[in-house]
């Protein structure tokens, strides 16, 4: 697909100290967002923080963007997304922050400047909710957490020794 096939993001800088999000290379699907921050920050273990990306975009009505972790800094700092996967609606115009967790054992440092999350844009289909009595059977049915071939994990509190 060349990039005139592409859907445009409109990118709003509300400062010029971090570049507009660019995808890292050509193969890439998320678009990187930098920490849009004055100094430094430190992350302690176990500790939360919302940390501004210094743009806003108007995602096309249709499409949704979601925010993911950088893989490096999962793995090399500990760091991930708190709220697992962020979500961005179509229709909101205020600026991206990324809620980050520390997840290792040491303070973790966030520069200036510093790629802390990716933006993806994706398709979406609405869903109407209907009420119903019942639904309708398939042969797994209700199973799930294991149910497809590992053992269940235990009930809480309890030793899964039945």
């Amino acid at each position: 697909m060349s990039t005139q096939d592409l859907p445009t993001l409109p990118v709003l800088r509300l400062t010029e100290a971090v570049p507009l999000p660019a995808c890292a290379t050509e193969g890439a699907a998320g678009l990187d967002l930098a920490a849009a921050l004055s100094a430094p920050i430190t992350l302690t273990p176990g500790g939360r923080t919302l940390v501004p990306t210094g743009v806003a975009v108007a995602i096309p009505e249709g499409y949704a963007g979601l925010l993911f972790a950088r893989s490096g800094l999962a793995l090399k700092k500990g760091l991930c997304l708190a709220n697992g996967v962020g979500l961005i609606d179509c229709d909101y115009r205020g600026e991206i922050k990324v809620a980050l967790l520390n997840t290792g054992l040491e303070p973790v440092e966030i520069a200036p400047g510093e790629r802390i999350a990716q933006l993806m844009l994706t398709p979406f289909l609405k869903a109407r909710p209907v009420a119903v009595e019942q639904l309708p059977e398939t042969a797994r049915g209700a199973g799930g957490f294991g149910s497809t071939g590992t053992a269940p994990l235990p009930a809480p509190g309890g030793d899964g020794h039945g």
